[in-house]
C-alpha cells in the first residue's frame, strides 16, 4: 500500500495534535482525575501515651425533691416561687384540707366520750370487786356458823350463790373496762390518722434548697405523689458524663476531670469522677458517670451542658497514631495502611485518646506499619497514590 506524502503544513498540524494530546494525558495523570491522590504517611511505633476520655454531660443536683400531697386534693396556697431560697422546715403550700377539720373534732368527742367510758369501767370493777369480797367474807362467816349447826344448809348455799354472783359480775366489769380500753386505743390512732393528713396537707422544705420549678398553682387539683414543688440542694450539684462504650476503657471513680461549661467555653473547671454507674445506656452504647466539681463554680444552672475530659492512667509502649489517621470505611473503623506500594484498609480496635491528639490502636496494628495520616480527598482499595511530606492547602481568595 502507498502512503501518501504529507506536506510540510500538514506534517506540523499533526505535531501539534500529538503535543497537545501529550500534553492532556500528562495533566490528566498528573493534575486530572486519573492522577495519584496525594497522601501523608507515619510510621507506627511505642510510645508513652497518657490517654483521656472526652464525654458530653449536663448538670444535675444529687439532692432533689419532689413536694406533693399524700392524698389527692385542691391547691389552697403556694407560698414559694421558682429561684426562691428556702430553709428546711419552711412552709411551702398548703393543701385543702375539705373537711379534716370536722373529722378531727368528731375523733375528738369520740375519745373524750371513750375516755368518760373507761373511767365508768374502772368504778364498775371497783364496785364488783368490793361486793365480792363482801360475798366472801359473809360465806367463809356462814361457813363458821355451819359448823356449829347454827344456820341451815340452804342459807349456807345463798351465800355460795351470791359469791360466784359477785365473781361474774367482777370478771364482766373486768371485760367492760378492757374493752374500754381498746375503744380508746382504737379512736386515738385514728385521730392521729386524721392529724397526720391535716400535716401532709402542708408542705414544707426537708432540707435547705431552692425551688427549680412549680408545677401547680392555688386552685388546681392534684393527685397524691403529684407535684407541687420541685426543690433542688445548690450544693450538690455535679455532672451526669456520658462517655461512648468504645472509649470508656479505664474509667473509673476518682479520675481527674477538665469541666467545659457552655456558658464559659474560656474557662476550663477542676473536678472528679465521683460515680460509675453500673448500668449502661443500651441505646445509645455509653456509660455513665457522675463528676463532682472540685469548687462550685457560681451561677450554675441545672440541665446546663457540659464538656468533660478525664485523664487516664498513662500507658507505656503503646501504639498510638495521630487521631486524623482514623478512619470509616464500609461501615468499619480503622486506618489505611500502606503495604507494598498498595493502599489497605485495616479495621482497628480503639483505646483512650489524649488530648495531644493521639489515640490507641489496641489491636489490628504493629510497631512499623506505615499508616496514611492526611489524603487529598477520599481513598479506596487499589487507588493510585503519591506519598508527600506535606499536602499543599488551598486558600480560597
Amino acid at each position: 500500500m502507498k502512503i501518501p506524502k504529507l506536506s510540510k503544513q500538514q506534517v506540523v498540524m499533526v505535531a501539534a495534535t500529538g503535543l497537545v494530546l501529550i500534553t492532556i494525558g500528562f495533566m490528566a495523570f498528573r493534575m486530572g482525575p486519573l492522577a495519584p491522590t496525594k497522601v501523608t504517611v507515619i510510621q507506627v511505633k511505642k510510645e508513652s501515651l497518657t490517654p483521656s476520655v472526652f464525654g458530653i454531660g449536663s448538670v444535675e443536683a444529687r439532692q432533689s425533691w419532689l413536694m406533693g400531697p399524700t392524698v389527692a386534693g385542691r391547691v389552697l396556697r403556694v407560698h414559694v416561687d421558682v429561684g426562691q431560697a428556702v430553709k428546711a422546715g419552711q412552709l411551702l403550700a398548703e393543701m385543702d384540707p375539705v373537711d379534716l377539720d370536722q373529722r378531727l373534732n368528731a375523733q375528738e368527742a369520740a375519745l373524750s366520750k371513750a375516755s368518760s367510758v373507761e373511767i365508768a369501767g374502772k368504778a364498775q370493777v371497783a364496785d364488783t370487786k368490793a361486793r365480792r369480797e363482801l360475798a366472801n367474807a359473809n360465806l367463809k362467816r356462814y361457813e363458821e356458823l355451819a359448823k356449829q349447826n347454827f344456820i341451815s344448809s340452804a342459807a349456807l348455799e345463798g351465800r355460795d350463790q351470791e359469791l360466784q354472783s359477785a365473781d361474774a359480775a367482777y370478771q364482766a366489769a373486768q371485760a367492760n373496762l378492757q374493752a374500754a380500753k381498746q375503744e380508746t386505743l382504737r379512736l386515738q390512732a385514728e385521730r392521729t390518722a386524721v392529724a397526720l393528713q391535716k400535716q401532709n396537707t402542708k408542705l414544707v422544705a426537708p432540707a435547705d434548697a431552692v425551688v427549680i420549678s412549680r408545677d401547680a398553682e392555688s386552685g388546681s387539683t392534684v393527685v397524691a405523689g403529684q407535684p407541687v414543688l420541685r426543690l433542688a440542694n445548690p450544693s450538690s450539684l455535679w455532672i451526669k458524663l456520658r462517655v461512648d462504650q468504645g472509649r470508656s476503657s479505664g474509667l473509673e471513680v476518682g479520675l481527674p476531670a477538665q469541666i467545659v461549661l457552655r456558658s464559659s467555653p474560656q474557662h476550663s473547671l477542676l473536678g472528679k469522677v465521683e460515680r460509675v454507674e453500673l448500668q449502661a445506656d443500651a441505646v445509645t452504647e455509653e456509660r455513665i458517670a457522675q463528676v463532682a466539681f472540685e469548687q462550685m463554680p457560681p451561677s450554675l444552672s441545672i440541665g446546663e451542658m457540659a464538656e468533660v475530659t478525664l485523664n487516664l492512667k498513662e500507658a507505656t509502649d503503646a501504639l498510638a497514631i495521630p487521631q486524623a489517621s482514623v478512619q470509616t470505611y464500609q461501615g468499619r473503623s480503622g486506618v489505611w495502611r500502606v503495604i507494598d506500594g498498595r493502599l489497605e484498609f485495616v479495621q482497628v480496635q480503639w483505646g483512650a485518646a489524649s488530648l495531644d491528639g493521639r489515640v490507641q490502636a489496641i489491636q489490628g496494628l504493629a510497631s512499623g506499619d506505615t499508616v496514611v495520616v492526611y489524603s487529598e480527598k477520599a481513598l479506596s482499595e487499589g487507588a493510585n497514590f503519591r506519598v508527600v511530606d506535606a499536602l499543599a492547602k488551598k486558600i480560597k481568595p
